[in-house]
Order: C-alpha cells, then sequence, then structure tokens
C-alpha cells in the first residue's frame, strides 16, 4: 500500500478551460507550479472545484497524467472520486492507481441518497479494491450524506481509508473523531471559513479553496498557526475572511477562477450551465477582490 502522509495543506486545484471550454494545460501548469513554490504538501485534482461535474472521465485521467509529469516526485498528486454506482467508482480507483495516482480522495455516491449502510458498503467496495490512501469527503452540507463516528468504526477496518475531509462545518466534530479515533485517521479541515479554528483544534491541515489564488498566504498562515504564532496566524486569517466566504457558496468556482485570475494563475472560464457573473454580483466579487488584494499582509521571507 503507498505512503502519503496525510498532513499539510492539499488544494483543491482549478481546472482552467480556454474561451471555448476546453482544459487550458498551460494554464493548470502554472498554477500547479505556484503552488509547489509556495510549499503545499499535495494537490486534489478534478475536485470539486476542479470542476468534477464538469468534466468527462477521460478528461479527470488526463488531467492526472498531466498534473503527474508537472509534478513528478515533489508532492503527491490525490485524485477525486465523485461517480454515481459502485461498479464505476471501483473501476475509477483502479485506473486511477494504472495512472499513477498516489491517493484518492472519495465522496459518497452521488445523485442518489444512500442511507448509512449503502455509504459504508459504498466505500468499502473502494478500499477493498485499490492500494490507495484513501481520503473520505464528509460533507453532509453540499452533498447530503452525513459520515457518522459509527460508519468511520465500520471504515477504521480498511487500511486504505486513512484520512477524512471534514467539512461537516460543525467545529466538534474535529474533537468526536480525535476523541473516538485518536490518531487513526487524519483530519484535513475542508470550510475554508473556519480553516484556522480547525488547525488550532488538532486538524493535521487542510483541503483548500482559497489557496488556488493565494497559495503564499494560505501557507503562510497554515506555518504560524503550526509554529504557535497565534497572533500573526489570525492576522493574516482576518484579512482572508472576506475572500475565503467566496469558496461556501454554489457559484465558488466562477468565484474563485476570478480570484486567481486576478492573480494570474487561471482563467475565469466555465463551462455551462456555470455562465459567467454578471451585474451586481460580478461588480460585488470583484471588489471583493480587488479590495483584498490591495490590502494584502506583507508576509515574512521565510513564508512568502
Amino acid at each position: 500500500m503507498a505512503d502519503l502522509n496525510w498532513k499539510g495543506i492539499y488544494p483543491a486545484v482549478l481546472t482552467p478551460f480556454t474561451e471555448n471550454g476546453d482544459i487550458d494545460y498551460d494554464m493548470f501548469a502554472k498554477n500547479t507550479q505556484a503552488q509547489i513554490k509556495a510549499g503545499v504538501h499535495g494537490i486534489i485534482v478534478a475536485g470539486t472545484l476542479g470542476d468534477a461535474a464538469a468534466l468527462d472521465t477521460e478528461e479527470k485521467f488526463e488531467l492526472l497524467k498531466y498534473a503527474k509529469k508537472i509534478v513528478g516526485d515533489q508532492i503527491p498528486v490525490i485524485l477525486n472520486i465523485a461517480e454515481n454506482t459502485t461498479r464505476n467508482a471501483v473501476n475509477f480507483a483502479k485506473k486511477a492507481y494504472e495512472l499513477g495516482a498516489d491517493g484518492l480522495m472519495l465522496l459518497p455516491p452521488m445523485r442518489y441518497k444512500a442511507d448509512d449502510r449503502e455509504v459504508v458498503e459504498y466505500f468499502k467496495a473502494v478500499a477493498k479494491a485499490t492500494e490507495l490512501p484513501i481520503l473520505i469527503y464528509n460533507n453532509p452540507v453540499d452533498y447530503g450524506t452525513f459520515v457518522n463516528l459509527e460508519m468511520f468504526a465500520e471504515l477504521a477496518e480498511y487500511p486504505t481509508v486513512q484520512a477524512v475531509k471534514e467539512s461537516t462545518r460543525d467545529l466538534a466534530n474535529v474533537t468526536r473523531m480525535k476523541n473516538r479515533f485518536g490518531d487513526r485517521f487524519s483530519i484535513l479541515g475542508g470550510v475554508d471559513t473556519i480553516s484556522l479554528e480547525t488547525l488550532f483544534l488538532g486538524a493535521d491541515g487542510l483541503v483548500a479553496g482559497l489557496v488556488d489564488a493565494f497559495p503564499n498566504e494560505t501557507m503562510a498562515m497554515y506555518n504560524y498557526a503550526q509554529q504557535g504564532e497565534i497572533e500573526k496566524a489570525v492576522e493574516i486569517y482576518r484579512w482572508f475572511m472576506p475572500l475565503l466566504e467566496l469558496d461556501i457558496h454554489p457559484k465558488l468556482i466562477q468565484y474563485i477562477k476570478l480570484a486567481a485570475t486576478a492573480e494570474g494563475i487561471s482563467t475565469p472560464h466555465t463551462r455551462a450551465p456555470r455562465l459567467p457573473l454578471v451585474g451586481e454580483e460580478a461588480d460585488r466579487v470583484k471588489k471583493i477582490i480587488q479590495d483584498s488584494i490591495a490590502k494584502r499582509p506583507v508576509l515574512d521571507a521565510v513564508h512568502a
């Protein structure tokens, strides 16, 4: 079984498109290289922010191959699985392994609202079918499925299930997981607007969104938190908050692509049914981005 640390900052990287809707591989490379330069610990490809819902299966595999080519052995590349059937999820995991993925992020079944037993069996089937380390995505707010402690107790029997993306938006759940399982599962905070609190409560890292636009600031905040420099971490966090709130909206892809475009590391283009922002919404989001860039903190050289 592959070894993966599951600590630190894991951007859920964007999938930039050209104006005609093709994947912009050059811009994908530019963004990925900016993440690596900032010091991130891994990247997650074809997640929600990576336009998973708008990509064909083969496009996801092509992105994985391209990401591995860019990254080499510098950091792990995690591929997201968001399939409708257990069979497709298992086959997806096997193909990801063949193509060199370092790990998997696994969502519950899409479209069908599975009950607890069905969700656990779905996760188990993938866990048994692959040697790759698995990050369970626990996001009942957006995906309607809450992976509770009893479900994780069943999954603890499977060594490939190693981590959870904690997106319940209930900070107490970090402590519940730690109290019940100790260090059995690594915990990565998955909600940008409570990311620093999640780290202070003992999370091992973050699956972050606005890092796609601001990798240096994200890494500085994380490093300060790890070093116990709380005031410096909080200072960056308070600056960051108007931007971080772009992550908790149905149009997070449009919003964060605009932020990354302003930083020169993405394009703003999306695939329909997602459309470009217009009117008051466009003006408001662009102002948040522009005002934040104008007031961005000066980072210590060690964290820049």
